[in-house]
């Protein structure tokens, strides 16, 4: 069925260096300006978000741009309130594209008298009206399943992938994928056989959240280059004390792929610090300056897969489409050199 209207985008003020970035590669791939919908998002004296929309959106397909990181309350409370002002505005459809899913952490309970946060943020995107959900990565795949409406979750494997076929040529027999936790093998696994590499994992014992305990490598990591694989780095005590472990058990070298680095309090400290040789994040949680100047943190886009998946789903074409190399490399513009 062909589409009367083009997509639109708005932003809020999470992470609008990314927004800017979506709107860009979208011009370009549909040769025409597709610019953010202009509006304001600003606070009252005492904190309350307030919202105004200056353009029509009447029977508009709405994608709203917002990644829920920190401050987490503030970004989620500005995506509900922007989704009910286009509601109320009769948006034709509205998306919620969210880069970076915060809450994603708190998926089940794990003892008595806890909550499942992540399902509560999912009953209220669907109680503002939001109709489908894009994302990356989420932490736990089955919160998928909290929502009663249509969630595709991009993967950041197939851009890490081409990124470490660029980085590592003519060393790709010496990688060895490490997943830092029992948890975390399916995502490892993923990224192992897009670059045909083996895989170990770090067991790890926690007394308590964000300290652990203790670390045991299974594998035999002696002589490899070891590249740590995960969804999100916070404080980045477990990441580089997994690195130190991987070191211990004779790895060559230890470099780690992360997908939304939160990189909160000492982190920025710790991995600069770090045995790791370069930690890769994507720019899902906007970077800090101390992210950017960092020697050893280098942030690889998402904008380009963001925006064609975006067109995706308002053409009513496939997503998973993009989770493929040679579907994933063009849009990269010759960025990673195909092999």
């Amino acid at each position: 069925m062909p589409q009367l209207h083009e997509p639109k985008l708005i932003s809020g003020n999470a992470n609008m260096p990314l927004a800017q970035a979506i709107a860009r590669r979208m011009s370009m791939h549909r040769g025409m300006q597709v610019g953010l919908v202009d509006a304001r998002v600003e606070r009252f004296n005492d904190g309350e978000i307030f919202v105004e929309v200056f353009e029509n959106v009447r029977g508009e397909d709405m994608f709203i741009l917002q990644s829920t990181s920190n401050p987490a309350n503030d970004n989620l409370m500005e995506l509900l309130i922007m989704a009910d002002a286009l509601r109320r505005s009769s948006a034709a459809r509205v998306t919620a594209v969210l880069p970076y899913f915060g809450y994603a952490r708190q998926d089940r309970r794990t003892k008595a008298r806890t909550p499942i946060t992540a399902k509560l943020v999912a009953n209220m995107l669907v109680g503002t009206g939001i109709e489908r959900v894009l994302t990356m990565d989420l932490h736990a795949a089955q919160i998928q399943g909290f929502f009663d409406i249509p969630v595709d979750n991009l993967y950041a494997s197939p851009i890490f992938a081409l990124d470490i076929k660029s980085e590592f040529k003519g060393r790709m027999d010496e990688l060895m994928v490490v997943s830092p936790d029992v948890g975390g093998v399916a995502r490892a696994r993923e990224l192992a056989k897009r670059i045909n590499s083996p895989l170990s994992i770090v067991d790890k014992r926690r007394e308590k959240p964000g300290e652990v305990a203790e670390m045991k490598v299974i594998g035999d990591v002696t002589g490899k280059i070891c590249l740590i694989v995960d969804d999100m780095c916070d404080t980045a005590g477990t990441l580089c004390k997994a690195a130190e472990v991987l070191m211990e058990h004779g790895a060559k070298e230890v470099h780690s792929y992360i997908t939304h680095g939160i990189m909160s309090g000492p982190a920025v400290e710790r991995v600069t610090a770090s045995v790791m040789k370069s930690l890769v994040i994507t720019d899902t949680i906007a970077p800090t300056k101390s992210v950017t100047e960092a020697a050893n943190i280098r942030v690889v886009p998402t904008a380009p897969v963001f925006a064609q998946a975006i067109l995706n789903i308002w053409n009513g074409t496939s997503v998973s489409s993009l989770f493929e190399a040679d579907t994933l490399s063009p849009i990269y513009d010759g960025m990673y050199a195909a092999e």
